[in-house]
């Protein structure tokens, strides 16, 4: 039997799953800046933010994510949704340099039956891709091989913000 290390996950299992936090865990990122480095927030500007996906799919996933708690993205004002827009491309620009990766996955997941896992909170992902990278293990395992910690990532990427 081969065996997956991904000691990072022990912490996730020990603290329960998200869902049973209180509030909105978008909410309480952007209410603490004193913990940025603890929840690998990257960048805050004047309507977002941006950090890394606790539960990547891929090395280096992250989000742009509005300081606005809503979950209707045709309801969130231009000036918020033109700076989304400014910092996804902005993280795009910083996970090129920092992954060279071949492609990009961008979007977002509009309520739950559209696989929005904060349904209540829009966001928008960015993952960096590269040719084979998915691979048996996500289909057939239901399980994502990550070569790298969240912390590695976070130092790689922070500094381009």
């Amino acid at each position: 039997m081969d065996r997956l290390w991904s000691p990072w996950r022990a912490r996730y299992i020990a603290s329960g799953v998200d869902a049973q936090r209180e509030g909105c865990v978008f909410c309480l990122i952007a209410e603490h800046p004193e913990d940025d480095e603890t929840n690998f927030v990257l960048h805050r500007a004047q309507h977002a933010f941006v950090v890394l996906n606790l539960y990547p799919y891929i090395s280096g996933h992250l989000m742009v994510v509005p300081y606005l708690h809503t979950g209707e993205f045709d309801s969130v004002p231009k000036e918020i949704t033109d700076e989304l827009m400014d910092l996804a491309k902005r993280a795009q620009t910083a996970l090129r340099e920092v992954y060279s990766p071949a492609g990009f996955n961008l979007g977002m997941n509009l309520g739950a039956a559209a696989g929005a896992g904060i349904a209540d909170h829009m966001h928008i992902h960015l993952l960096p891709r590269w040719s084979g990278d998915t691979n048996f293990m996500t289909t057939v395992g239901e399980s994502r091989v990550l070569p790298e910690d969240l912390p590695t990532t976070y130092s790689k990427l922070r500094s381009k913000f």
